[in-house]
């Protein structure tokens, strides 16, 4: 049985993990230096600075996480959203999803952006499923190549 909760600050490495192994499913890296440094505090980038990280696990394992990060007072960023191969297609990133969005407006947000790369196809698809469309912002991180926003 699957469980989405609040991630605890102690596992950054074990989500960092769960982030290589998807990447590498898709010939990405990760790169704990910039990229994924937010990992190394998940206090200090998401949790204290109005902020919220969750997993989903199964049978302990982190199977799935997300995160969201304060852009500014009105805007956040979908961050970290992966889910392991074997259980896509699942409605698992539906449910990460629909509690992100959630969330976000609960913390007093109004709009949600998030980077991506177009080789993700499952996860680009169900981003504009749940309405997000593609904008030009002003950088992308280095494995990235779209960028998208939706109004909440």
């Amino acid at each position: 049985m699957v469980h989405l909760r609040r991630a605890n600050s102690h596992e950054g490495s074990k989500i960092l993990d769960l982030v290589k192994s998807v990447l590498s499913d898709y010939g990405l890296e990760i790169n704990p230096e910039e990229t994924d440094r937010d990992l190394s505090d998940l206090d200090y980038y998401y949790f204290n600075k109005n902020g919220w990280f969750a997993v989903i696990e199964e049978e302990n394992e982190i199977i799935g996480s997300y995160g969201i990060i304060r852009i500014d007072e009105k805007t956040c960023e979908l961050r970290k959203m992966y889910l392991l191969q074997k259980f896509q297609g699942q409605g698992l990133g539906r449910l990460m999803m629909t509690d992100a969005l959630g969330k976000a407006k609960e913390l007093g947000y109004s709009m949600m952006v998030l980077e991506t790369n177009k080789i993700l196809d499952k996860a680009l698809s169900m981003y504009q499923k749940f309405g997000f469309m593609q904008y030009i912002p002003p950088h992308l991180s280095q494995r990235c190549n779209i960028a998208m926003r939706l109004k909440l």
